[in-house]
């Protein structure tokens, strides 16, 4: 049975059981930082009880996943170089995925037993950076063909102006609140409403809000945290049984039509910028290893001076097939790996100088046309990542709440600040959303809460906020020598 999923023995089994439970663990912990803040402020204000609202929480989180796309996860792993990409089924392309989650688990789990909101999408970035820049080193490569710096200049610029945007939208929103109705109940923190514990929740319309912009929170925080966890198993899957996923074998023969075509079309771009592409040629690499049918898989490489081989091999592939299906285990990594090296030759066009911009419209949509084989996930993925967020929120939320809730300002959070706080996380998740960029649920919405406290001149607790900060400006950094580190270490082992 084992051997008809492409597991050869009981003990590669194990090793991926063990490697799912490892991205999943991520999740699970990433519920404690990331999903917690979604009702962080519908506890807190007693617009609803705990566990209902983290119990709410986790079907909109799973619905979040479940409609949110792939767009945000391959964002994730794209970072990495697509050397280590075209290669995860080797020894260190699995290594990096060991790697990288577990730095970024050990990091998560220190800054949640301390309650610090640290970004879970902060630790993975900086754990893929290191994975990155280690692989450049021990293949005597410049660092800036160790990781893709474009898309990491994206992901770096959103995660840094989003918790910038959260705090003065987060305080605009309140000011107009209170402008609006200065002398509302929603202004009234909960521990000061009432001596009556009962009388505490929030008047009904400010519930209702807070209740439908914290779902609206855990919604987006689903489709877009949650596909981070999707990427990574992704990652493992191709790793330890490609023959079943390094391509999307339920793609349709129109996708399939679509793929052939483009790459018809890139062909003719690569022909066009040849000379441009081949002028400054790269450092001397070891030459293009194909796969055999040997047992240990041999590395491969991208070379832009192949790059006719890679199209013709491409196209000999999916010439006269309508399912991807049809090809052997061996095809399907092969045509993975060209489809990878295709648009890596794709994004190296794009930034030639002098490129109108018409051309790159054109090769953006071909790549996407590119991706329908490579960029997918199976339904159980997605439900395995949306179970571990919801778990993950009920068994930890309560350090979470108990920070932004209290310890930013130096007054409990009003209702109104919540609603702002809220809302302006809602908003910002849905636009990054829409721009496939990951952002920290964390970050947002407690730089909307201090934004509040400082528009309400509440003032800020100084110890909390410099805690904050620390782990902020810390993250990247201390993310990325753990994971570099254990790279280097498990990949001089192999």
């Amino acid at each position: 049975m084992l051997e008809s999923l492409g597991i050869p023995s009981i003990w590669f089994g194990l090793g991926l059981a063990l490697a799912l439970f490892f991205v999943l663990a991520f999740e699970f912990i990433n519920g404690f930082h990331d999903t917690a803040n979604a009702v962080a402020t519908v506890i807190y204000t007693r617009a609803m009880s705990p566990y209902r609202a983290v119990i709410l929480s986790g079907i909109f989180n799973f619905l979040g996943v479940l409609l949110g796309g792939v767009g945000v996860a391959y964002a994730i792993v794209h970072l990495l170089p697509v050397e280590l990409l075209i290669n995860v089924n080797t020894g260190q392309g699995l290594v990096m995925v060991f790697s990288l989650l577990t730095a970024a688990i050990a990091w998560n789990l220190g800054t949640w037993f301390f309650g610090i909101p640290a970004s879970s999408s902060h630790t993975l970035i900086g754990s893929i950076l290191g994975v990155g820049i280690a692989n450049a080193l021990l293949n005597d490569l410049s660092v800036t063909e160790g990781i893709n710096w474009q898309k990491a200049i994206d992901i770096m610029m959103s995660l840094i102006f989003s918790p910038l945007a959260g705090f003065f939208v987060g305080g605009f929103i309140l000011i107009v609140l209170k402008r609006w109705r200065p002398s509302a109940k929603m202004h009234a923190a909960p521990e000061t409403r009432s001596d009556n514990i009962k009388l505490r929740k929030p008047p009904f319309w400010n519930r209702l809000v807070l209740v439908l912009s914290a779902m609206a929170v855990s919604f987006v925080h689903g489709s877009n945290d949650g596909q981070k966890g999707i990427g990574l198993i992704m990652l493992v899957l191709i790793g330890f049984v490609p023959a079943q996923y390094v391509v999307n074998m339920d793609a349709s023969p129109y996708q399939v039509e679509r793929t052939r075509d483009a790459a018809m079309h890139m062909q003719r771009f690569y022909q066009r910028h040849q000379d441009r592409l081949l002028e400054s040629p790269p450092k001397a690499r070891p030459p293009i290893l194909r796969e055999t049918s040997s047992s240990t898989p041999q590395r491969f490489r991208c070379e832009i001076a192949h790059t006719e081989e890679t199209i013709q091999s491409l196209l000999k592939n999916l010439n006269s097939i309508k399912s991807l299906g049809e090809l052997d285990a061996e095809q399907r990594v092969q045509v993975r790996r060209e489809l990878l090296c295709l648009d890596d030759m794709a994004r190296q066009i794009g930034k030639l100088s002098k490129i109108e911009a018409t051309e790159k419209a054109d090769l953006n949509r071909l790549r996407k046309d590119l991706a329908f084989a490579t960029e997918y996930a199976p339904v159980w993925v997605i439900f395995a990542v949306a179970l571990a967020l919801g778990l993950g929120t009920v068994v930890g939320w309560k350090r979470v709440v108990i920070t932004v809730g209290e310890r930013i300002g130096k007054q409990g959070m009003t209702y109104a600040q919540g609603m702002s706080a809220q809302i302006t996380a809602a908003m910002a998740i849905g636009v990054a959303n829409l721009y496939s960029l990951p952002v920290s649920t964390t970050h947002v919405l407690s730089s909307g809460v201090a934004g509040t406290m400082v528009a309400n001149r509440s003032g800020l607790q100084g110890g909390t906020v410099r805690t904050i900060l620390i782990a902020w400006v810390l993250t990247f950094p201390v993310s990325m020598l753990l994971s570099a580190t254990f790279f280097w270490l498990a990949a001089k082992m192999i």
